[in-house]
């Protein structure tokens, strides 16, 4: 397996364990992986809609930084939070 493909793997891996995570432990409407080739940030990206919150709370930003994503800059919609992941 080539290391382009291998870091693809894990990419994906630690996108859907931090969206599993997040449906787990954040009161969350929506979640969503996409990968590369869809996503407008040509990595794996993890996309989620948060319920009832203001800004991103402290355990979504703690199942963000244990997957080593990276967050990326979003406005909040209405009561809702919309966050952006990428590894």
């Amino acid at each position: 397996m080539s290391k382009s493909v291998r870091c693809t793997v894990e990419n994906r891996q630690r996108v859907r364990r931090a969206a599993r995570a997040l449906w787990e432990t954040a009161p969350t409407a929506v979640v969503q992986t996409t990968p590369p080739v869809r996503s407008e940030h040509d990595a794996w990206t993890l996309d989620a809609v948060l319920r009832e919150t203001e800004g991103v709370p402290s355990e979504v930003l703690r199942e963000l930084a244990l997957a080593g994503l990276t967050l990326q800059p979003t406005p909040a919609q209405n009561e809702h939070q919309h966050v952006v992941a990428t590894a």
